[in-house]
């Protein structure tokens, strides 16, 4: 992918429109008026020839600012919230991978009616613990309507469960699975359930929750422990899906294209089908959902002859996440994975360059400058949103490293595999749940360390002070263009 920088027309017409659906968050503007005034932007910049793309990027600015705001509008409405109190036999489906708490299972789901009610609303399920409905599943479910909880301890649930469209809990007392979903959600569940057994044949414990997480992004399995300290070494966002997973999932369709000696283009292809395949299995998370609209804009890009930008494939990332849910700008996984990736394309070359000068093998270099460009773009982030930042996020991914490339590819041949040979299939995922445990070891060795990771509002004034006291330094000695 060609490394170019921003500033091309169409990384500002994408940049507006970003603006734009952004905006909605701050103030509604659903009038037909705002629709309008875009169109006459649009039409304005059509057959103006000066300032054609500023009139361009208005255009699509409140053009955003519209769509936005209707969205919300939509995702702000309610009709269980009137049912609040309320107790009813109701169909529900289970859309989502359970959660199970101290003393229930929390379920995202959708609740299709509501007695005699037509909801078609999502909703967080709450059922007595026990065995776990499988995702996909259609649920007779015999409940109460009740609001989501407040703020407690510096976590609002009820807001968070709003920006998501949820408005209301369903404490389940007594529910029996009746049917499955079929359509496009039904062939995502069978395809999530399908890579969940055949990437982990013969696994059990800690090492299939590591690989559960990595390949999947569903932390469910973990201890409590650690949990923690994949969070406190800075090596949680390994259990979150990631542009790494979306790459290795294209360029394994494209090896097996050129195994197979078939041209690239249907090669490209199935790397098409693979990347929509992967993010209809893991879900519409914000970091796969960006790096999915990357990898297939890529093959697309190839595919018509067309030059890659990668500035171009990440706006247009976050104008899909942003259109079908504006909410998604104040979401933390949203926030994290862009600036990751800003960090990546900006930062990370730098401190590479700056690096060469010294006796560093060019691999953990690349390792030391990716982390520590997104270890200082994200702690902000992780500051506002979690009140925690790993100091050691460096270190740790350097430890790290070496496995996680390994155990993705080897996960994704497991799975490849399995259908051909459960014995080959099964040894793949015996090798690899060694690349778990010395992932979980990584973890347990930095988050276990004293100061591994800081919560304290000076220690953190006092690392800002010192980031940028070293960072004036580094400005000061970096070399000049000639």
């Amino acid at each position: 992918m060609r490394a170019r920088s921003f500033g091309l027309p169409a990384h500002w017409l994408a940049a507006g429109l970003c603006l734009g659906l952004a905006s909605a968050n701050g103030a509604r503007a659903s009038s037909s008026a705002v629709a309008a005034l875009a169109v006459l932007l649009a039409g304005a910049g059509a057959v103006a020839s000066g300032a054609r793309l500023s009139l361009l990027v208005a255009a699509l600015l409140f053009a955003g600012w519209w769509w936005g705001s209707v969205r919300l509008d939509a995702l702000d409405r309610s009709v269980l919230l009137g049912q609040v109190g309320r107790a009813e036999r109701s169909r529900v489906v289970v859309n989502g991978p359970p959660r199970r708490g101290r003393f229930e299972l929390r379920v995202p789901a959708r609740v299709t009616r509501f007695g005699r009610l037509a909801a078609g609303e999502p909703v967080l399920l709450e059922l007595p613990l026990g065995r776990a409905p499988p995702q996909g599943a259609i649920l007779d479910v015999l409940g109460v309507v009740e609001l989501p909880r407040g703020p407690s301890h510096g976590f609002d649930e009820r807001t968070w469960l709003r920006r998501h469209g949820i408005h209301v809990v369903l404490h389940g007392d007594r529910s029996r699975v009746v049917g499955r979903r079929g359509g496009l959600g039904g062939f995502a569940d069978r395809l999530r359930a399908r890579l969940a057994r055949t990437a982990t044949p013969g696994l059990r414990g800690e090492r299939r929750a590591v690989l559960a997480g990595v390949v999947l992004g569903d932390d469910q399995g973990l201890s409590d422990d650690l949990r923690q300290r994949f969070r406190a070494s800075g090596l949680y966002h390994l259990l979150a899906v990631s542009g790494q997973n979306v790459a290795l999932v294209a360029g394994g369709a494209l090896l097996l294209a050129w195994l197979v000696g078939a041209p690239r283009w249907l090669g490209e292809l199935g790397a098409l089908a693979s990347i929509g395949a992967y993010v209809l299995a893991v879900g519409a998370q914000p970091s796969v959902v960006r790096a999915g609209v990357a990898g297939a804009l890529g093959s697309l890009a190839w595919l018509t002859a067309r030059e890659r930008d990668r500035w171009h494939f990440l706006l247009l990332g976050a104008v899909i996440l942003l259109a079908w849910n504006p909410y998604n700008l104040l979401d933390a996984g949203f926030q994290l994975s862009f600036a990751a990736v800003v960090a990546i394309f900006e930062v990370a070359p730098r401190i590479e360059r700056w690096l060469e000068g010294y006796p560093i093998p060019d691999a953990l270099a690349t390792v030391i400058a990716v982390s520590t460009a997104c270890g200082t773009m994200t702690a902000p982030v992780l500051w506002l949103q979690f009140h925690a930042i790993p100091l050691l996020s460096v270190p740790a991914n350097a430890l790290a490293a070496p496995a996680v490339v390994p155990l993705l590819g080897l996960a994704l041949a497991s799975a490849a595999i399995e259908p051909l040979s459960p014995a080959a299939a099964t040894l793949i995922a015996w090798l690899n749940g060694w690349c778990a445990a010395y992932l979980a070891a990584c973890a347990r060795l930095v988050g276990g360390l004293p100061f591994a990771q800081v919560r304290s509002g000076r220690a953190v004034a006092v690392l800002a002070v010192c980031m940028l006291t070293g960072a004036a330094y580094a400005w000061r000695r970096w070399p000049r263009p000639t």
